[in-house]
């Protein structure tokens, strides 16, 4: 088997032998690089193969035939008559036909690959497609495809010699498998006698090897008559020597825009990458913008909050400041003298008649600058709170609660009573 495979192929060659159980690694190797080493397509080809259903190149009929040159001032021609040649009574000319339509091209090579298997079952392996797709994965995987029409052996001792000696020997067959496509029909087939008329063919049997020139399908070595296989292969190997630099080329070309792309590629994904993060970093920016906006719109709304809420208590002292009672005269029975300590540490001396309710004292202290805006009422000893009130606590502010009063509060003559700030 050709050196030079990675481990990943040698494996897919052993894979595909075991389950095929076709014994010549060569050529599971060959129907895998035709399939471009893809083991499940060149599975199901093979199975198909077996059941007699057309091969998945039916599916691509339509496939165009690269354009061929075929001068011979490009090839190298060779003969039965060279030396290392051999003829009896080779055939002239093709098959005479009038008219030549060709309806089924697969039909009429895998025709020909199972009449030729029956008759001369060792041999190269044969292309299993049509001549327009031979040429076509010759020139995609960029490598040799040697053209083989046969013609009928039974009038044609040459083409029986050829098949039966040359052909089938050993190192013929192993040499076509690894350096070349092997793509063959029998001209009696519509799409054999195209193609005989394509290639110029008048001489059976004939073998033409085709490449890749400057871009272009050329016709390079044209092998006429039979010849011993050493002999063969040895015009084999010098029509490749004198070709194989336009195929280093082509491929060193290939390998250079594959290489150009793949960087062309990996800068696009490079930028896409980056254009990708700008585009991170410019959403977290704007997410931390708008948190930015949020957390002010937020203190804006409690600063807007604290000065409604300020403004309404401003407006509540003023209208509770008129439903705030008289301070009765000292001497007046009933008074209950009263001193507030506020938590700024001031105090406050105020008379209360002790049937007055705790909300109008209440309504004194929350009135008076000096006191804080939430506050509760409290005794020293025991602690008891007489009242206490939020400002949202509207209800008890304005005395719809506590109409408690002084006196029913235990409070009596003198008291000492505490302001404690709710808001502190």
């Amino acid at each position: 088997m050709e050196d030079g495979m990675t481990n990943e192929q040698t494996e897919k060659v052993l894979q595909f032998q075991d389950i095929t159980g076709i014994e010549d690694m060569n050529i599971c190797r060959d129907v895998l690089i035709r399939h471009q080493w893809d083991l499940e397509i060149a599975f199901q080809e093979q199975m198909n193969i077996r059941e007699g259903i057309p091969t998945t190149y039916a599916a691509s009929r339509d496939v165009r035939a690269p354009a061929v040159l075929d001068d011979r001032f490009l090839q190298q021609v060779f003969s039965a008559t060279m030396p290392g040649g051999r003829s009896a009574r080779g055939g002239l000319g093709p098959v005479p036909r009038s008219i030549t339509v060709v309806t089924d091209p697969v039909g009429d090579v895998m025709s020909f690959i199972r009449s030729y298997n029956e008759r001369y079952p060792v041999h190269p392996v044969f292309y299993q497609g049509t001549y327009a797709q031979a040429l076509n994965d010759a020139k995609q995987e960029l490598r040799f495809l040697l053209i083989y029409l046969h013609k009928d052996p039974t009038n044609n001792p040459d083409v029986e010699s050829l098949c039966r000696t040359t052909l089938s020997d050993q190192s013929v067959i192993d040499y076509i498998n690894r350096n070349m496509l092997f793509w063959g029909c029998d001209v009696s087939s519509p799409e054999g006698y195209r193609v005989s008329h394509t290639l110029n063919v008048n001489t059976y049997p004939t073998m033409m090897l085709i490449t890749l020139r400057n871009n272009r399908m050329v016709v390079v070595g044209r092998f006429e008559g039979d010849c011993m296989p050493e002999e063969l292969i040895r015009r084999m190997q010098t029509v490749i020597s004198a070709n194989e630099i336009w195929l280093s080329q082509a491929r060193a070309d290939r390998l250079e825009r594959n290489l150009t792309q793949t960087l062309r590629q990996q800068q696009d994904e490079a930028y896409r990458l980056s254009l990708r993060a700008d585009e991170e970093k410019e959403r977290l920016r704007q997410l931390e913008r708008d948190a930015e906006r949020e957390a002010q719109e937020a203190i804006e709304r409690e600063r807007a909050e604290e000065e409604r809420k300020k403004e309404e208590i401003a407006q509540l002292k003023i209208e509770l400041a008129e439903k705030v009672p008289n301070e009765p005269p000292a001497g007046a029975s009933d008074v209950i003298s009263v001193v507030f300590k506020l938590p700024n540490g001031a105090r406050l001396e105020r008379r209360f008649l002790n049937s007055h309710s705790l909300i109008d004292v209440y309504n004194y202290l929350f009135c008076h600058p000096s006191s804080p805006d939430e506050f509760e009422i409290t005794t020293n000893f025991p602690k008891r709170v007489l009242y206490a009130s939020t400002f949202i606590n509207n209800d008890a502010i304005n005395g719809n609660c506590n109409v408690t009063t002084l006196a029913e509060a235990g409070l009596k003559h003198r008291e000492v009573l505490f302001v404690n700030d709710l808001e502190a």
